[in-house]
């Protein structure tokens, strides 16, 4: 008997609807049923918009691309690497940028406090530093760093799902996509860490720290000039002989420079790797022109990595092959002493 008069109800109710829609029809006022539709394409034209972002630095903004796919609207601000990153001096138009996104991807730690200052309650913040709990003073150059990687990966899907719930499916594949190149390039590192065992390298600064601890190489570079760098001043006398002599004796596999970063130090340091044989291979702060993401520049640098050490070994077996026949050759039978008893 309930089901029975909650369907009466609903055909009363029904009936009621058609004879008022009827009765507005005929006084010529608009109806709901005919604004409704102009306010739902509205709706749904708004919520289609791409989400805008702003990053302080092309790294994340190519991972924040990676994340968001076409859903987003992304716009890096320190896009090249003929700029100096650590000196930047953002535009009024770079500010103005922020100012307008709702979300904004930053590094943190100090690096780019420019941008993160600029950032209202109303916007997203993203940042690595705080996905990792790196602050002010650490080694700034997380997007090197695969635990940073993943968390940001996710941090970027969730923030985005937020803005756009009904895209949450769609950043959530996009993650997963992401996620399953990051797998095979760990995969690739773990293996180049298995090959390169006990290889060591000397920095003329810190930019691929994260990036060659993962990898599992030992940084020998002397503490006094490696202080010197982190703080952006010219390494002491002393520090910087104790680092061209360790080069000189071949301690270290090779260099590790940042273009981005010269000074008289560093090109003393590539100078003596040149002359004694040590391989120099120059990482950039910025994801350089060619890279189309931030997983594919890395792929591109520990291959660099692997033939660099690859070739150093190779030569370095040929030079003590070419010295022990060397001094095999000049051996003679009158270098043998005389035996007394003849």
């Amino acid at each position: 008997m309930k089901s029975v008069s909650r369907r009466i109800a609903r055909a009363v109710a029904a009936a009621a609807g058609i004879v008022a829609l009827v009765c507005t029809s005929a006084c010529g006022a608009p109806s709901s049923a005919q604004t409704s539709p102009t306010t739902t394409d509205a709706s749904s034209s708004a919520q289609s918009e791409p989400i805008e972002v702003v990053a302080s630095i092309n790294q994340w903004g190519s991972l924040a691309e990676q994340i968001g796919g076409d859903r987003v609207s992304v716009t890096s601000i320190l896009a090249s690497s003929n700029v100096e990153a650590h000196d930047f001096e953002p535009q009024t138009s770079d500010v103005a940028r922020i100012s307008k996104a709702k979300v904004v991807v930053a590094n943190g730690a100090g690096y780019d406090a420019w941008a993160t200052k600029a950032v209202t309650k109303d916007i997203a913040l993203v940042t690595a530093a705080e996905n990792v709990g790196a602050s002010d003073g650490d080694d700034p150059h997380l997007w090197f760093s695969k635990d940073a990687r993943n968390a940001m990966a996710q941090e970027l899907a969730d923030t985005y799902a937020k803005i756009q719930p009904e895209n949450r499916d769609y950043f959530q594949e996009r993650l997963k996509d992401w996620q399953s190149e990051e797998q095979k390039l760990e995969q690739t590192m773990s293996e180049f860490s298995g090959t390169h065992k006990g290889a060591t390298y000397a920095a003329t600064e810190s930019v691929a720290k994260y990036l060659l601890a993962d990898l599992g190489l030992k940084d020998v570079t002397p503490k006094g000039y490696a202080q010197a760098a982190a703080n952006e001043s010219e390494p002491a006398p002393a520090d910087l002989s104790e680092m061209t002599t360790l080069i000189e004796a071949r301690q270290a596999d090779m260099v590790i420079n940042n273009p981005q970063e010269t000074s008289d130090a560093t090109n003393m340091v590539t100078g003596v790797a040149h002359k004694s044989d040590v391989p120099v291979v120059d990482v950039t702060e910025q994801m350089p022109d060619g890279q189309s993401s931030l997983t594919d520049w890395i792929t591109a640098l520990v291959k660099t990595f692997d033939e660099t050490l690859a070739g150093a070994a190779e030569a370095s077996a040929s030079a003590s092959a070419d010295a022990a026949r060397s001094g095999s050759a000049t051996a003679s039978p009158t270098d043998t002493p005389p035996d007394p008893g003849k």
